[in-house]
């Protein structure tokens, strides 16, 4: 499934969970701080909560700065539509490269599944969503089998889905190049390289206005797709880069209703 601009009329606010459409504001509820290992997390949940699916969040920043607590809008928003919400911190460069921080990823996620249920989520409906450098992280580890029974993936706009090819376009340069010093590692550092042989988990990929982001976000959607795995493509042309992650939880925004529909039609 793709949605482009034409169709955005289509999706709207009506694509959220039945029942539990709620007032979007910008505050955001308290959560509870756990150490992980390396890190820590921030989970958010109602108080009485049993069984709810789940967002696990791995925020963006060139895989050098950012927070947990970068998460706008999102942790109300989906608590209000019967979602529980993880955010996640991981080292950042360059303490850990990022082979290291995707290990931190998958060390959080295997965290939060053991012990989410004691705040009210299922850890057999966990959805990884990612934005930039934490879309990145999220197509690596999902795709490689590294976030074990993960229930969907959302992929949140990256130029680093296949990064020999960007390094080919003349694209390895400034924060990437910075991330990926070393053309030996690039390869295993790469979602590409773990998309073909399997079907994958349900996978919603959105991709801003920035350079580029249009053709490497379709490339890999097509490759996806090939395997059998469902796809769903949202031309976000109408975002920046920063916008498509700020805005989403927030009223009439068309990302958020389309990752919604998502949801719903794969968490069941």
């Amino acid at each position: 499934m793709t949605i482009d601009r034409r169709s955005l009329l289509l999706v709207s606010m009506a694509a959220l969970l039945p029942g539990q459409a709620a007032a979007l504001q910008l505050r955001s509820p308290s959560p509870e701080t756990f150490d992980y290992g390396p890190a820590k997390l921030d989970i958010y949940s109602r108080d009485g909560a049993s069984g709810l699916p789940v967002v696990f969040f791995v925020h963006g920043g060139a895989w050098r700065v950012g927070s947990r607590g970068n998460v706008n809008a999102k942790p109300q928003f989906l608590l209000d539509n019967g979602f529980c919400f993880v955010s996640i911190d991981y080292r950042m460069l360059p303490e850990a490269d990022v082979a290291t921080q995707a290990a931190d990823v998958e060390l959080a996620y295997r965290y939060v599944r053991a012990n989410i249920a004691r705040h009210g989520g299922d850890p057999d409906r966990i959805v990884a969503m990612g934005h930039s450098a934490g879309c990145h992280l999220v197509a690596l580890t999902g795709l490689r089998g590294g976030l074990p029974g993960v229930a969907a993936l959302i992929l949140d706009d990256t130029r680093a889905y296949d990064l020999e090819a960007l390094a080919r376009s003349g694209g390895m340069a400034g924060v990437y190049a910075r991330a990926f010093p070393d053309p030996a590692q690039w390869r295993a550092l790469s979602p590409v390289t773990y998309v073909e042989g399997r079907k994958h988990p349900p996978t919603f990929i959105a991709h801003s206005r920035a350079k580029t982001r249009a053709e490497e976000a379709q490339a890999f959607a097509g490759r996806l797709r090939a395997t059998g795995t469902r796809v769903t493509l949202f031309d976000g042309s109408a975002y920046s880069h920063m916008s498509i992650n700020r805005d989403f939880g927030t009223e009439g925004d068309a990302l958020t209703a389309a990752v919604m529909a998502f949801l719903r039609a794969s968490l069941g």
